[in-house]
């Protein structure tokens, strides 16, 4: 039985020594000067802290008043409203305006540098590195265990070479080696076959982004020229990106939703 309980117990029995609550209400009044005493004296982050709680403890206390002195304020009743009145915040409804399109066209902007976007699949299961990359073992001491074979779907740029054997450590098969997707417009409802310019985000880390392995759940870049997409300033998209929403190695094509 916990020692508070005892405690309990005992007021019920014998009820609250006959000074309790004067004593309580100046412990309460002295509680404050030993805070400010401790927020004087506190230095580094323990300082730090206090000071975070304490100020999200008056900015609290503030709102709470404030919230008060708005129920008890008096204000003057609106005027009568004619028929056919259309509120405030409907009367620019029609009409965007241009500022509002370039604000808007920026915060994507942003967004996309700091790569965050409305993703379908929010959540994927991460992949084992044993499930990625199978041993190779070379030469003739079969201690050499230092190259890997990647078991998924990769992408590699028109212009890639392969280093001479001797000196590369992940293998990507080409029968592997994935070009192009099918992504589908979610809008539009529609699904087109577009080539792949790049791999901008894999979930798993980003060894798996540079060395271009598509997992599900990867965002890739793709080339939508042929679309016919076009940006509020009348540009024509080139390149938008898309997250993969299926397992390439297992479907043996690669399924992607359009990034709007």
């Amino acid at each position: 039985m916990p020692q508070g309980d005892y405690i309990e117990l005992h007021r019920k029995r014998n009820g609250y020594r006959h000074d309790h609550f004067e004593r309580k209400r100046k412990k309460e009044a002295r509680e404050v000067h030993k805070r400010s005493a401790f927020a004087q004296k506190a230095l580094g982050i323990k300082g730090k802290m206090f000071a975070k709680k304490r100020y999200a403890e008056k900015a609290l206390m503030k709102k709470t008043l404030a919230e008060h002195e708005e129920s008890s304020n008096r204000r003057k009743v609106d005027d009568e409203v004619h028929d056919g009145a259309v509120p405030a915040y409907l009367l620019d409804r029609e009409t965007t305006t241009r500022a509002k399109v370039l604000s808007n066209t920026i915060k994507q902007k942003r967004k996309e540098k700091a790569g965050k976007w409305e993703v379908p699949l929010p959540k994927v299961r991460p992949v084992a590195e044993d499930e990625m990359f199978r041993v190779i073992r070379t030469g003739k001491r079969k201690s050499k265990q230092w190259k890997r074979m990647i078991t998924k779907v990769t992408f590699v740029g028109p212009s890639f070479t392969r280093k001479p054997p001797k000196y590369e450590r992940f293998i990507r098969p080409s029968g592997l080696r994935f070009t192009k997707a099918h992504v589908t417009h979610p809008e539009l409802k529609c699904t087109f076959n577009l080539e792949i310019i790049g791999i901008k985000k894999n979930p798993n880390g980003p060894m798996y982004t540079s060395l271009g392995v598509i997992t599900k759940g990867t965002i890739i870049e793709v080339n939508v020229s042929e679309l016919g997409l076009v940006t509020p300033a009348g540009k024509v998209v080139w390149g938008k990106y898309a997250q993969v929403t299926n397992n390439p190695e297992n479907d043996g094509c690669i399924n992607a939703v359009l990034l709007v």
